[in-house]
């Protein structure tokens, strides 16, 4: 491996070199200031260059969503043909111009570097010189300590390997715990970031399963090779922390300025946009949204009433508890009623004569003809039947 990967051991301590040199002009040569900064700027360096890969990274992942649905529709139609299953999936991946792996390029493409990282703070911590690092910088590097633990001590080291490299087990383990800790939490919280705010929330697919499941496997996963084998040195937990913060900052500005439609940062962003009147929508919506904006504010609820209060509380009139709107109880008396119903009956006899007197007037026709008569006299017919009374009514 180390023939292989030797062109990127001089590459990568090449690029720490150099930092050094220029952070050596403001710290001490031997400092943990002076290391530490030149492998988190190996750091930037490289995230800045990944830049376009992370773009495509972005793009992939929404074409993913996009596409799950109908890759499970060809998974449910060809699900005993797996050949067919796998051609289909390739013609759509064809159509819309998406890479499954372009999600994982960002990864794939740091995989190198990170290794060489690795060996070249192996080297430093066995006393051998890697790259362009002489015996001089191979010195320098093993006096930097970061918080009181070597560049290129683990967790796992034996005592005597930390002692030699002038520090404290206790120092070590507690400074790559820390690390750890930290390392995991923003690979965590990136991952939750993705799920909660930048995923289309209206379409429920495996693919966002998936991305749940990641977000807690990828934490415990870098915990275990951080700690256990093959222990990760604490300078190459300083550049994965910093890569993962650089990471989790870079997404909080795409999803801040480019979210996935449909997606609650889009629905934030949507409102941020209407707020500055930077959103042109249609009139018609936006005389919607306010109808509904003021029917809510004025909308107000009843208050609730005990049950003493409804009944003892007076209502337009209404009698309550038996009693007029008033409080005035009605006086009534047999000559009262004797002399109401007396009038009603002399208004009834009334009425009566002056309808007998009408109706022969009513009966002649006015300049009508005969069969206009009949109709008419037909009609009177229907109108005037009514459906016998039942006998018991009678």
């Amino acid at each position: 491996m180390d023939t292989i990967l030797s062109p990127l051991y001089y590459a990568v301590s090449w690029i720490i070199v150099q930092f050094h040199s220029f952070y050596s002009l403001i710290f001490d040569e031997n400092s943990g200031a002076a290391w530490g900064l030149s492998i988190v700027s190996l750091v930037v360096l490289i995230r800045i260059c990944l830049i376009p890969l992370f773009v495509k990274q972005i793009k992939s992942t929404r074409n993913m969503q996009a596409l799950q649905p109908k890759m499970k529709a060809i998974q449910e139609r060809y699900k005993s043909d797996k050949q067919r299953q796998s051609e289909e999936m390739m013609k759509l991946y064809k159509e819309t111009g998406t890479n499954p792996l372009s999600s994982c390029l960002p990864i794939l493409a740091q995989s190198p570097f990170f290794i060489s990282l690795y060996q070249v703070l192996s080297h430093i911590a066995n006393n051998q010189t890697v790259g362009v690092i002489n015996q001089s910088l191979l010195e320098s590097a093993q006096k930097a300590h970061i918080f009181g633990a070597p560049l290129a001590a683990k967790f796992l080291d034996t005592p005597e390997k930390i002692q030699s490299l002038g520090a404290s087990v206790t120092d070590v383990r507690v400074v790559t715990v820390i690390m750890i800790v930290l390392m995991s939490a923003s690979q965590f919280y990136t991952q939750r970031q993705l799920m909660t705010k930048n995923v289309d929330l209206t379409v429920k697919t495996p693919f966002m399963q998936q991305q749940k499941m990641l977000m807690y496997v990828f934490p415990i996963m870098f915990a275990v090779f951080g700690i256990g084998f093959p222990g990760f040195p604490v300078g190459v937990l300083l550049y994965w922390l910093t890569t993962n913060v650089w990471t989790m900052g870079q997404q909080m500005f795409v999803i801040r300025r480019n979210p996935t439609p449909g997606s609650k940062a889009f629905q934030e962003r949507q409102e941020r946009l209407r707020a500055k009147g930077k959103l042109k929508e249609d009139p018609a919506e936006v005389e919607a949204r306010k109808a509904a904006e003021e029917a809510r504010q004025n909308r107000q609820q009843p208050k609730r009433q005990s049950k003493s209060q409804r009944q003892t509380q007076p209502t337009g009139g209404k009698q309550t508890g038996g009693k007029p709107a008033g409080g005035q109880q009605p006086r009534r008396t047999r000559a009262g009623s004797g002399s109401s119903a007396s009038g009603a009956s002399d208004a009834d006899a009334s009425k009566k004569q002056s309808l007998e007197k009408k109706a022969p007037q009513d009966s002649k026709p006015k300049g009508g003809s005969s069969a206009s008569g009949s109709r008419n006299a037909k009609s009177g017919q229907r109108k005037g039947q009514q459906r016998p009374k039942h006998p018991s009514k009678k």
